[in-house]
């Protein structure tokens, strides 16, 4: 009996025993499975690619999740940009109201101000400002993007974006370039001292045509190792107005904006304004300027103030303005534009074919009606255009009534008097033309709705072309430079030049010049020449206002700059 007692006991705790292994075994398998599982899951949402971010125009909303979704840590608020308080105006009741008056002025008496607490020395201490609100320290430092909105109850209408001092990398490069396409109401995107690079400005200048209202880019204080700012005025761009002040742009950012704005072969029609404040552009750099506004007849506004500009960039800018002989380059690129305007291949073409219309002369539709032996003989009878024609015999008739009593030609002749001269004959082939109503192998080529510098009026002088110069830009800052009295005494020249040009003529091809500043140079602001060049432009700037003349005094001019 003891023996199977015994027995049994083991049997018992043998059993007893696989039942708590059976358990842990089985309990091992479940954390085993339950870790396999966790472990699988990051993996199978690695494999998987996440679906893409549908922005909403909501920029608030769209910026927020795009960041999650990039990993950033630290992502910037989207705040309204402070605005200034209005300033608190006191109104004064008129006299002739009466009883109301006083009234409403005893109604509108300020209250009376509170005592001033007293300190530990019984001193009355300064009460809190109410003009300002302070805040903790470094948190008008931390990273935040300012926006304006036109509605602010609205979230899709944000107009404009300030981001200020702190450094936009590619990461957040790409999330704006999600964001803005979307954003209809944007118009103005201000990136200040951003710690931008070329990958950021290249990336920028490629998703910029795709926003449609942006037209206002302001990159102040932004230096960039590479200079590849022109790069945001490429062919594709809708910019109007760019802000490049104190970027480090040197000669090599100046020719790349330069050949941006004009070449023979394209120009910008979009950039309105174009502001290079505070840079290190030099003669050289404003050399390639210059020959960019050679082309360009759609910039308005110049800013080249603060830089390193002396006589020679002036002179240049000075025949810019004026007129200049055309280059080999270009005078091969203006008898190309004439070819093609004129040649038969041209007038075939149905979408250029405009013979038919009603509102054209009966001869010009029976000209392009001829046969093809009557065009080819006028195309061999037609003058090229390296001969002179009509115009030039004109021009010799007026060479030689300028000869003086020795027999040479006169030499020196001012800009001004070459004006007078080129508009009277550009008037008199005008009124020949009007009367006879024929087409003629004149210099005028019919071109798009803008004006295009290679198509306008030119005068064939000693073997070149001349023409006039640039008249659509209306505002030039040169202040604080270097130039001296040679670059004003040009600048003062290319002034009357197109002043006497837009008396003499419609202002068709633009009005010159309107606003010059040349403040801060190497003359005194009362040298003769900037007097001159104060009482040309006074009257011309928008801003000047013409004193009254009384019995006693004249008017005095005021001084534009």
């Amino acid at each position: 009996m003891p023996k199977q007692s015994h027995a049994k006991a083991d049997r018992q705790r043998e059993l007893a025993r696989r039942f708590k292994m059976g358990k842990k075994l089985e309990k091992g398998l479940k954390e085993k499975n339950q870790s396999a599982a966790s472990q699988d899951t990051p993996d199978d949402q690695g494999s998987r690619t996440p679906e893409p971010y549908a922005c909403t125009g909501q920029f608030q909303n769209d910026f927020t999740e795009l960041c999650r979704r990039s990993g950033l840590t630290v992502i910037p608020p989207v705040i309204m940009r402070p605005r200034l308080p209005p300033s608190v105006t006191s109104h004064t009741p008129s006299e002739g109201k009466g009883e109301k008056g006083k009234k409403g002025q005893q109604q509108q008496q300020p209250e009376p101000d509170p005592e001033a607490e007293l300190s530990e020395d019984k001193e009355p201490s300064e009460p809190p400002p109410k003009t300002y609100t302070t805040r903790p320290t470094f948190e008008y430092f931390k990273p935040c993007v300012q926006v304006d909105m036109e509605n602010p109850d609205r979230l899709d209408t944000v107009t404009e974006v300030f981001i200020r001092g702190w450094k936009i990398d590619i990461i957040m490069m790409r999330t704006f370039e999600q964001c803005w396409p979307m954003m209809e109401k944007l118009h103005t995107v201000n990136l200040w001292n951003a710690g931008l690079t070329g990958e950021t400005i290249t990336s920028l200048a490629s998703f910029l045509p795709h926003c449609a209202n942006v037209r206002t880019l302001v990159l102040d204080g932004n230096t960039v190792k590479e200079e590849n700012y022109h790069l945001l005025i490429n062919d594709e761009s809708l910019l109007q107005n760019l802000s490049l002040r104190h970027c480090g742009l040197t000669d090599v950012g100046a020719e790349r904006l330069g050949k941006s704005l004009g070449t023979p072969q394209k120009y910008n029609l979009k950039l309105l304004s174009l502001n290079l404040t505070g840079n290190r552009i030099t003669d050289v750099g404003v050399e390639h300027l210059a020959k960019g506004l050679r082309m360009n007849r759609a910039l308005l506004s110049l800013s080249l103030a603060n830089n390193q500009i002396g006589d020679k960039g002036a002179c240049m800018l000075a025949e810019v303005l004026s007129r200049f002989v055309l280059t080999h380059e270009e005078t091969v690129e203006r008898r190309k534009l004439k070819s093609d305007s004129t040649s038969p291949e041209r007038l075939k073409s149905p979408t250029n074919r405009r013979a038919d219309s009603r509102d054209r002369p009966n001869s010009v539709r029976s000209n392009t009606h001829m046969d093809k032996s009557r065009r080819d003989k006028s195309s061999k009878k037609t003058k090229p255009e390296g001969k002179p024609g009509k115009e030039v015999k004109e021009e010799t008739k007026g060479k030689k009534a300028e000869k003086d009593d020795k027999g040479g030609t006169k030499k020196g002749a001012s800009l001004v008097a070459d004006a007078g001269k080129t508009m009277s004959k550009t008037k008199d082939t005008k009124k020949k033309k009007e009367k006879s109503g024929t087409p003629q192998d004149s210099e005028v080529i019919d071109g798009p709705d803008h004006i295009m510098a290679l198509t306008e009026p030119v005068d064939y002088i000693d073997g070149s072309l001349w023409i006039s110069g640039n008249r659509v830009l209306i505002n030039l800052n040169l202040s604080r430079n270097q130039i001296g009295e040679t670059g004003m005494s040009a600048i003062l020249k290319a002034i009357q030049y197109q002043t006497t040009l837009t008396q003499l003529e419609s202002k068709s091809a633009g009005t010159g010049l309107m606003r010059v500043s040349l403040l801060k140079n190497a003359l005194p602001n009362d040298h003769d020449i900037l007097k001159k060049i104060n009482e040309l432009m006074g009257p011309k700037d928008p801003y000047y206002k013409a004193t009254a003349k009384t019995p006693e005094e004249e008017p005095v001019v005021s001084k534009s700059g």
